[in-house]
């Protein structure tokens, strides 16, 4: 029943002892069977049905005995493996509720409710048979559960809509200006691309979290739980790269063909251990692999990526006017943009990022033009903090901060507060910033402090100077990208872009790709970086 309802699950419990695997499909049978007669049906007849299948799987299990055969598979595991049955109960519960009650989320903690009670409940139900290592285990799996669960509620949200149910939480929908109404009859559009994404970084927070649980069981799980996590990973970059499409097509899972060979090489991508659990390693490993290979005749050689890229997003109003629209349409169309950047650069595992956001040479803009850009700054910036919050990723606020208004402001300085703890990637906005401003500004503090007598001219050094700069921890620009064509720096960063490698690349930033920041990396991993020196000399204490 297992091979026959869900071949890809299927085909990941080879990679476990063979021993273990018996059981492990006489879970996901139950399971499968229970979520059957959860779903097919009169819609009357569901509760009914999972209420009898609970009241009679207990009996069961009391005498250990059953005349099915997949409950009789079921009961034996359970008597194996001292199965929780408060989890088993739980699950059970949730599926009675589901199929007889409305759906409305008012909140995301409600929504993990429910997927804790479906699949986060079940894969608790699941740990003693990968031999749990520590106490964490049930808990991380659980949480690998509710990620499964939330992109199973993504990949059918038509289906469920057709129904009249949306698994959606309200306060997610608003922050699109979406109700449950709205996904089912207006056409889609761009809010409803930015709520499947919003959505896929909950589910990947999760997946981050739960992925842990490799960790935590037995040495001979790993593979399996690895599997997990690098499918659920595909399946939640396929529901992003779908976007609003999901609300006129479910997405199915492909089935691998049933040979040998393909069986063989799935698993062997499956079992490939991630770089980073929520991203995307299975493209980034052979990358970098690749990039790592590299050798430069006559130079440095560079065997890892930039440490810190920066890049002018230029070509907005370009965009916008060669299509007749107003510069805004080109703003919000690089919005897009930025957003590949930010997933490019975590896939790519560079630690720091920067972006020129508006330089303050921008106030010269139309006043219709600058008012448009800052009110779609301070409309949209709540949803994106929370967006790359959830992917681990540190904001950082580089300019000056006296003239941008006090709304935005305060949400540009609690998205610093939020995120203060992440490590993923530290992205660093460069807002009402400009390099020579940011320079004097430094100069005047420094003199300041030269007049009070808190700092000796003659003792003055790089590092010491560098500590006057809007953000002292700021480390140098290895890779400068600018997009447009345009072939200069604007004014961005001069103290930290010193000795960085420039690329150019010629399109406009709202077209801009994943693949033009990994060309970027690549020719900047094939150029000699000598900071001044001979062949391979490297400047020390340059920040």
């Amino acid at each position: 029943m297992h091979a026959r309802t869900h071949h890809l699950s299927y085909t990941t419990v080879d990679l476990l002892p063979a021993p273990k695997r018996p059981h492990i499909h006489a879970l996901s049978a139950f399971a499968l069977w229970a979520d059957h007669l959860a779903d097919e049906g009169r819609e009357g007849d569901r509760p009914r049905a999972v209420a009898r299948l609970r009241e009679t799987i207990f009996q069961e299990l009391e005498t250990a005995r059953s005349t099915h055969p997949v409950r009789r598979a079921f009961v034996h595991t359970a008597k194996v493996w001292e199965l929780d049955r408060d989890a088993l109960l739980e699950y059970l519960s949730a599926l009675e509720k589901d199929c007889g009650e409305p759906v409305d989320f008012a909140t995301f903690e409600e929504l993990r409710g429910f997927l804790r009670g479906h699949s986060g409940a079940w894969a608790e139900l699941t740990t003693p048979l990968l031999e749990p290592a520590g106490q964490e285990a049930p808990r991380l799996m659980s949480v690998l559960g509710e990620a499964f669960q939330l992109a199973e509620v993504l990949s059918d949200l038509v289906i469920d809509l057709r129904r009249g149910r949306c698994y959606l939480p309200r306060c997610d929908l608003e922050q699109f200006d979406l109700t449950a109404q709205a996904l089912r009859n207006r056409r889609p559009g761009r809010a409803h691309t930015e709520l499947i994404r919003f959505e896929v970084d909950r589910a990947r927070a999760l997946l981050a979290e739960g992925a842990r649980g490799r960790e935590a069981v037995h040495p001979s799980s790993e593979p399996f739980v690895s599997a997990l996590t690098n499918g659920m990973d595909l399946w939640l970059s396929e529901i992003e790269r779908r976007g609003n499409a999901l609300l006129r097509t479910p997405l199915d899972l492909p089935t691998p063909p049933r040979n040998g060979l393909a069986t063989s090489s799935f698993q062997s991508w499956m079992t490939r251990p991630p770089a980073r659990p929520a991203g995307r390693g299975h493209r980034r490993a052979s990358w970098l692999d690749r990039l790592r290979s590299r050798r430069q005749r006559g130079g440095t050689t560079v065997s890892e990526p930039p440490r810190h890229i920066a890049v002018i997003m230029d070509g907005n109003r370009r965009w916008a006017a060669e299509r007749g629209r107003p510069p805004i349409d080109g703003h919000v169309a690089g919005e897009d943009a930025y957003h590949r950047l930010v997933d490019a650069a975590i896939e790519c595992g560079v630690p720091y990022l920067t972006v020129f956001a508006f330089s303050v040479e921008n106030w010269s803009r139309s006043q219709g033009e600058v008012t448009a850009l800052f009110d779609m700054l301070s409309e949209r910036f709540e949803a994106l903090t929370t967006r790359l919050h959830n992917k681990g990723v540190r904001v950082l606020w580089n300019g000056r901060r006296d003239k941008v208004s006090p709304g935005l402001r305060a949400k540009l300085e609690h998205a610093e507060n939020l995120t203060s703890g992440n490590g993923r990637l530290t992205f660093t906005v460069c807002l009402d910033y400009g390099g020579r401003q940011e320079l004097v500004a430094a100069a005047a503090r420094m003199a300041e402090d030269a007049l009070a007598g808190r700092v000796d001219p003659a003792g003055l050094t790089q590092d010491r100077f560098a500590r006057y700069l809007y953000d002292p921890e700021l480390p140098d620009v290895d890779l400068l990208l600018r997009t447009s064509g345009e072939q200069r720096t604007s004014n961005f960063l001069p103290w930290h872009t010193a000795y960085s490698e420039i690329v150019f690349e010629d399109i406009l930033w709202p077209d801009f790709q994943e693949a033009h920041l990994r060309h970027a990396i690549s020719a900047y991993a094939g150029r000699q970086r000598r900071f001044g020196g001979g062949s391979g000399a490297m400047l020390k204490g340059v920040r």
